[in-house]
């Protein structure tokens, strides 16, 4: 008996030590910037889509003027049960539309103003788009969110109080009588030339002050307590800096939140966000599966590739970031066949590379770990909440895959547990080939991970690798990493739009030969940079011609783009027939092809001339074309 109360007593104490010991193992301490909940789920989204569907569908336009009469929108066999069923296939949680674009045209029956769906053929003026993709995203389980733009050059007041009041009361008529959003889309378009009920005049407003966005941020809480709001500054997510879809490498999701506002001109920022911000603005690229938002059959040939598409996956979810991806709904009202089927098959694509983990259930040798819950096995359990993580004191440490057998390998993927913060700064990828460690091939830094990091790589032969974490803003802490042969694939980049530019020969006066060749070349890489705003062509001799082409600088810094122009043609040096002039709407974001038709006329020369420029100067072209 007094045997069994010394046993009794010798468990009971281990019973207690060990309690002692697995209590002293504590979670690591949050780093800040911190994502909400909403931030979390929002980033487990990945995918979704954006739909442009208004007045500009029917009467080729990018940004409408606010004056095309409504009765022009008439879509013959609108269907947005097969818009939803599209992206399901396609493996989206998700869809975004634009309910008004800056033209001011609303998709809803608002009692707000004449300029919307009320008065259009759509459904003898019975239609409610907003409603019916609504009411489609509920049956199919989608999310549904709403871009409204804040800009409107229809409505007279908009420069005024009173056209915050109108805003204001749209935008709550959206979030109270739509169901569930999980994203409100806010542009930073902001004032410029419209039609203003008539004015048809420039109105110039304050982007940082005039909308009142502290206001607007408000009445979104206050009605969709879980919508998340992008704009350049969020403060949900922000945008990534650029329309072409992708984030840098280096991403963080940090803001400085007394900086950045919606229209911030220094766009480039976002594109990495700021590793010393304050505040957790996770970053979304937005992207059109063609080179324009709206639909134009002009461009029913550009579509963007599977394998254009695939890039771009891993260059906006592989690397910190959400993906936004545009499908222009046509004329009839529906996702045109080889958009839809693009988008289909890109989904498969990304399943197929990704569908063999070649690290599930191996438990990784680690060089350091906390213990407790917060160990190896972690990283390939499979479970978003648990995740390995490093003693306080330790921001470097290895992590070493043994796999059963040689194997090819080509792509990685690596997560953090962001709900603790982002942390890591630079980590590498080595591969052992039986003899040493070799570091991987790929084209980019690994620098950031957070919420996903996708890796490319030159395929290796090997049964280790190992994650090397060199530096980290505290201990880190992930919880996933996987690895993958995805086949030998061809990592694709954008075309460069000059190579397809079919022109009439010409000489560009008052420049070197040299130069002048740098806009007729067919390599958007060389750019011709005019101070004087414009540059004169010689045809050598008078020819009919009716369209003119106009690349800008696409190199991402996108300096001295025209976004308003001339253009002037004769049989003098001096041309000074205006056969066109107007806007590149949206220019400075999506530095696209821009093709101008007019009337067919005979010239010799022909004078092009930026009477604004989207961006600093000097006036920029890459390319330009004569038909």
């Amino acid at each position: 008996m007094k045997n069994m109360k010394h046993l009794f007593s010798f468990l009971t104490l281990v019973l207690l030590l060990s309690g002692c010991t697995q209590k002293e193992i504590k979670a690591p301490e949050p780093i800040g910037p911190l994502p909400t909940p909403q931030q979390v789920a929002w980033n487990k989204l990945e995918t979704y889509a954006f739909v442009h569907f208004s007045l500009n569908t029917f009467n080729d336009l990018e940004w409408g003027y606010g004056d095309t009469d409504p009765k022009t929108f008439n879509p013959t066999h609108l269907d947005c049960e097969q818009w939803v069923k599209t992206f399901k296939a396609a493996g989206m949680k998700g869809v975004v539309i634009t309910a008004k674009h800056h033209d001011g045209f609303c998709l809803w029956p608002t009692k707000l103003t004449e300029y919307c769906i009320r008065n259009t053929p759509y459904k003898d003026g019975k239609g409610d788009i907003i409603g019916e993709l609504s009411a489609a995203c509920k049956k199919y389980d989608l999310k549904f969110g709403i871009y409204l733009s804040p800009w409107d050059r229809n409505y007279a007041e908009y420069g005024t109080p009173a056209y915050l009041d109108y805003y204001y009361a749209q935008l709550k008529e959206l979030l109270t009588n739509y169901g569930e959003i999980f994203e409100v889309w806010l542009d930073g378009a902001n004032g410029g030339d419209g039609y203003y009920g008539g004015a048809k005049e420039k109105r110039s407003i304050d982007g940082k002050t005039y909308y009142n966005f502290p206001k607007i941020h408000q009445i979104v809480h206050e009605l969709q307590s879980n919508a998340i709001i992008f704009s350049d500054a969020g403060p949900g997510c922000r945008w990534i800096g650029n329309e072409r879809g992708f984030a840098n490498a280096t991403n963080w999701s940090f803001l400085h939140s007394n900086k950045v506002y919606p229209g911030y001109p220094k766009a480039d920022e976002l594109t990495s966000g700021h590793a010393d911000g304050d505040t957790w603005v996770g970053a979304e690229c937005d992207v059109s599966i063609r080179p324009g938002w709206f639909f134009h059959e002009s461009q029913n040939d550009q579509v963007k590739t599977v394998d254009q598409l695939t890039d771009l996956y891993y260059r906006s979810v592989g690397h910190n970031a959400n993906l936004i991806l545009n499908m222009p709904i046509n004329k009839e009202g529906l996702i045109s066949k080889t958009d839809s089927t693009n988008l289909v098959q890109f989904r498969r694509n990304i399943e197929k590379q990704l569908a063999d983990n070649l690290l599930k259930g191996i438990v990784p040798d680690v060089s350091n770990e906390r213990g407790g819950a917060y160990v190896s096995k972690a990283l390939t359990d499979d479970n978003y909440d648990t995740y390995w993580a490093t003693d306080d004191n330790v921001i470097n440490s290895t992590i070493t895959f043994k796999l059963p057998k040689k194997e090819q390998v080509n792509r990685m993927m690596l997560q953090e547990y962001i709900p603790l913060g982002q942390r890591v700064k630079v980590f590498t990828v080595e591969y052992n080939d039986g003899n040493k460690w070799l570091p991987v091939q790929m084209n980019e830094e690994t620098t950031t991970i957070g919420y996903k990091r996708l890796l490319r790589f030159k395929t290796v032969i090997t049964d280790r690798l190992r994650v090397t974490i060199n530096d980290s803003r505290a201990c880190p802490c992930l919880n996933n990493i996987e690895a993958f042969y995805a086949g030998e694939t061809t990592d694709v980049s954008f075309d460069d739009q000059a190579k397809d530019i079919q022109s009439l020969n010409y000489k560009v006066l008052n420049v070197e030969e040299m130069d002048g060749d740098k806009i007729k070349d067919k390599n958007s890489s060389t750019v011709l940079l005019v101070d004087n705003g414009s540059v004169t062509l010689d045809l050598g001799k008078s020819v009919a011609i009716n369209s003119f082409l106009y690349l800008p600088d696409i190199s991402g810094q996108n300096k001295g783009s025209v976004d308003h122009y001339t253009i002037q043609v004769g049989d003098s040096e001096t041309p000074t027939q205006i056969v066109a002039e107007g806007e590149f709407a949206n220019i400075k974001s999506n530095p696209i092809l821009q093709i101008v038709h007019f009337t067919p006329v005979k010239a010799r020369y022909i004078k092009f001339s930026a009477k604004s420029l989207a961006s600093e100067g000097p006036m920029a072209i890459a390319e330009i074309g004569i038909k």
